[in-house]
Parts: structure tokens; sequence; C-alpha cells
């Protein structure tokens, strides 16, 4: 019963890192929220570095739970694809806050925890919101390379 009740904190710990990070303020008039994460990341690549070390936070606390590797290694993979996609011109910033690594994490932590105590996991990885959201990005990308091809040749 320890075990569960120091998983439970964690998750609540981690909830709680997630909302700072992820979605702590919203935009007045609408559903979007966004959080302290992207708005470090607009400090051009030092945001961006801040932002990844403040992730692995999550990534500590799932070693302290004892997650599995592939856990480990898939929340890794979103922190490196937040900071990669966060340094990107333009559009990385909003990436940043579109993507939200840290509350990713937190829910791939908890679909292992639950599946350790035979419960229904979490909600899936939203697949379609992940290729909409990149052929919206790989669209912007077009379109400020147009412009500045425009502006600059």
């Amino acid at each position: 019963m320890a075990e569960r009740e120091q998983h439970i904190r964690a998750l609540r710990r981690l909830d709680r890192f997630s909302y700072w990070t992820d979605s702590n303020f919203r935009i007045p008039l609408t559903r979007f929220r966004f959080g302290l994460s992207p708005v470090i990341g607009l400090i051009p690549v030092i945001g961006d570095f801040v932002g990844l070390l403040l992730s692995l936070y999550v990534l500590f606390e799932a070693r302290k739970v004892g997650a599995s590797r592939r856990v480990q290694t898939r929340m890794l993979f979103n922190m490196l694809v937040e900071f990669f996609g966060g340094l990107l011109p333009v559009v990385g910033d909003a990436f940043d806050a579109i993507f939200k690594a840290n509350t990713r994490n937190t829910e791939l932590l908890r679909a292992w925890l639950h599946e350790q105590v035979d419960e229904l996991p979490a909600k899936g990885f939203p697949w379609w919101t992940l290729v909409w959201l990149s052929a919206l990005l790989a669209l912007l990308l077009v379109m400020v390379a147009i412009v500045l091809r425009a502006i600059f040749f």
C-alpha cells in the first residue's frame, strides 16, 4: 500500500508541475491554454534549454517510481521533440505551447502505473492531433519560407 501512495503522490506532483509548465494560462475568449514553458522558451536558445531542464523533472519522478525503460525512452523522445521543435524560427514558440511534453509524459507515467495495478489505462495518445498539427506546422513553415524568399531574393 505504501508503494501505491508513493505513486499517487508522484502523480499529484507531476499534475501540478504539468499544469504550471503547460497550461497555467488561458487566452481570453478561447479554450487554448499554455504554461510557463513556452513563455520561458521565448528567450532565444537559452529558454529552450531551460525548458528541457525543467522537463527532466518528470523523467526523474518516473525513474523514482520505477517506470519501465520503454516509458522513460518515450518521455525522453517527447522532451527532445519539444526541445527541437521549440528551436524552429517563428513557429517554435507556438509549437512549445501546443505540444505540452510535460503533460504528455505525465499521462505516459499515469498509463504505465495503471497497467501495473491492472486498471484501465488513461487516455491514449492523440495521434490525429499530432497528424493535423504536423501538417499545419509544415504549411506554416512553407509559408514562412515563401515570404522569406520573397523578401530576401
